[in-house]
């Protein structure tokens, strides 16, 4: 997908529903789940998404700085994320949230979790920027 170009793969809580209900019906495993129920190697894989997210905007120069939201992300059987669904949170800072939009669907273009499963998975989470996330990223060069 190019960068800018609108779908169904990244949108706002409460903007396509149907979309929405559908993956929640689809993708019934979670990420704890496919993480065999360690709360450890979920939270690692989870902090490790959002920092590589942190690092793919500075690469592409989007300031992501500041942005709070309440995101739920649907993953691929192989890894690929499937979806980002997100909402800003009241203390986020204000912006074009049309921007963070095609900014993720960017991101998603490029992105994949170093984790499988036999159906597609998600997790609904918190996510705030800058991250402060430690340890050696999945996706960093």
């Amino acid at each position: 997908m190019s960068y800018g170009q609108s779908n169904d793969q990244v949108f706002m809580i409460g903007e396509k529903e149907k979309v929405y209900e559908g993956l929640v019906g689809e993708c019934t495993d979670i990420l704890l789940g496919v993480c065999n129920n360690s709360m450890e190697t979920a939270y690692d894989k989870w902090s490790t998404m959002l920092y590589d997210i942190e690092k793919y905007a500075e690469k592409s120069q989007f300031d992501i700085k500041g942005i709070k939201i309440w995101i739920n992300v649907f993953w691929n059987p192989d890894g690929t994320v499937k979806n980002i669904i997100y909402y800003p949170k009241p203390n986020s800072k204000n912006m074009n949230f049309e921007d963070l939009t095609m900014f993720f669907s960017s991101f998603i273009a490029e992105y994949q979790l170093d984790l499988t499963n036999a159906t597609c998975f998600s997790h609904y989470g918190s996510a705030s920027f800058p991250t402060f996330a430690k340890g050696i990223p999945a996706q960093e060069k």
